[in-house]
């Protein structure tokens, strides 16, 4: 009776009188509660009927939302039924939280469910010796395969690959490929094309499985084997293969060594976790924000990660200031100067970081080059020059009514045009020439142009002042 019982309470999940998100997506705090109540009563069966429901990424969103004494209690009350790629949904600080809680022989077994690619970025995570105890209690097929994709380098497509893939003989037919995917158990849950590879798995081409079916089965695969197919190096950045499938349309691509035999394949689900990653790191630079900092990281490792960034932009703050100590015995003698003064550095910085975002993007999407890079700058130099004449006309007409000095407008307007052409080009050319020396234009390009953008605008503001109204 009592398992009958047991057997009941599993089958009623708490999504059948609790949904997980409310009308806008987000995860209802009665859920994440009726989970904690389960997790502290140890109600094995309910946890385990609520999360064979859950999709990867709604398990590791409810991850999070759980306190942390939670997550590792949910990993282990759920057991065998619990999916350990919802750990690659989570913060890397959540990540590896648990992972440090869980005992080695549990992470294995979970390893072991996890497709190749899913099982390397979450070791990878870990250091040597974690990934080592882990390695060692997988079987020696699946261990030697997660060793060699964790050889190669960060962000390469080696370690995005998957190795779970299908390859035949150049010398079958459609009928013996198909009869080989039929018997074949441990087929990748997920496949596109087929791969054709010779005895020493060179690889020779690939055949599209529409292309195949539609083919009758006394046909050889070489009549239908795309020997051109789009295919990527180990050793390639993954971020170069994201773009290849955005120009090119792919879904999956085979991943060769450097003696061209076939190792893995990377699938478009691998290639969207990328530019989502890409887009992250890139928008985190832009703000001077570590690409590694999550929501999940404590106040002193988020503050100790930024205050670097701080101080670089502090000591260009202390350059521009003097600018002013130049002219101090000008902004003395006329306090609307003082006034007036950070309203044209603060448009030529506005100026400078819209041109500055195009220009980052365009470099990492490899639309800007050398090809066109002259017509670009001249494009924004010129956008540069005609917002500067529409400001200049704005700002002096309201330096006019505001100080009742009509010199006052000429001399901020003739500012306001320098300061956005020099923020224009700066805003173009700082990210090019960083690009030029490898520098990452995302990291540095904000702090450079700020400043250059102070100091000119300072500069000319007071500087043409100065002349204007003969002060000394």
């Amino acid at each position: 009776m009592d398992e009958q019982m047991e057997a009941a309470s599993a089958e009623a999940s708490v999504l059948d009188h609790v949904p997980m998100r409310n009308e806008d997506g987000e995860i209802r705090h009665e859920f994440v509660e009726e989970i904690a109540h389960a997790i502290e009563a140890g109600d094995s069966a309910a946890l385990r009927a609520c999360v064979a429901e859950l999709h990867e990424a709604d398990l590791g969103d409810l991850i999070g939302a759980l306190a942390p004494d939670d997550r590792v209690r949910l990993v282990e009350l759920t057991g065998r039924d619990f999916d350990f790629s919802a750990l690659n949904e989570v913060d890397e600080a959540v990540r590896d939280e648990i992972l440090d809680e869980l005992p080695p022989e549990t992470v294995a077994e979970g390893v072991r469910e996890l497709e190749s690619d899913d099982a390397v970025e979450l070791l990878e995570t870990l250091d040597e010796a974690e990934q080592e105890e882990i390695l060692e209690k997988l079987p020696l097929r699946e261990r030697v395969a997660l060793e060699r994709s964790l050889l190669y380098p960060e962000n390469s497509a080696g370690r995005r690959m998957q190795t779970e893939f299908i390859a035949v003989p150049q010398d079958f037919t459609v009928g013996q490929a198909i009869d080989y995917m039929r018997d074949t158990p441990d087929l990748p849950d997920r496949f596109y094309e087929i791969y054709v590879v010779d005895k020493d798995q060179h690889w020779q081409g690939a055949v599209s499985l529409d292309v195949l079916l539609r083919a009758r089965r006394p046909v050889p695969l070489t009549e239908l084997t795309d020997e051109d197919r789009r295919r990527v190096s180990v050793l390639e950045d993954q971020e170069e293969v994201a773009r290849m499938f955005g120009k090119y349309n792919l879904v999956a691509a085979p991943v060769l060594d450097t003696q061209d035999r076939l190792v893995g394949v990377i699938t478009v689900d691998d290639v969207v976790d990328v530019i989502e990653e890409e887009a992250d790191e890139d928008l985190k630079a832009l703000g001077g924000v570590n690409s590694d900092e999550e929501l999940s990281d404590t106040v002193f490792t988020i503050a100790r990660a930024r205050f670097n960034w701080l101080l670089v932009n502090l000591a260009t703050a202390f350059l521009a200031s003097s600018v002013l100590g130049l002219f101090e015995g000008q902004l003395e003698k006329m306090v609307a100067l003082a006034v007036l003064a950070p309203i044209v550095a603060s448009q030529g910085g506005n100026a400078a970081t819209q041109t500055m975002t195009v220009a980052v993007r365009a470099l990492a999407t490899r639309e800007l080059g050398s090809s066109n890079a002259w017509r670009v700058v001249m494009r924004e130099a010129t956008v540069g020059l005609v917002n500067g004449v529409a400001f200049a006309v704005i700002t002096g007409i309201a330096a006019v009514a505001w100080f009742k000095i009509p010199g006052l407008g000429i001399v901020i307007g003739l500012a306001i045009i320098c300061n956005l052409f020099a923020g224009a080009l700066g805003g173009i050319l700082i990210p090019m020439a960083l690009e030029r020396v490898r520098a990452d234009p995302a990291v540095a390009s904000g702090t450079f142009v700020t400043t250059v953008t102070d100091v000119v605008g300072f500069f000319s503001f007071l500087g043409i002042a100065t002349l204007w109204f003969g002060l000394r």
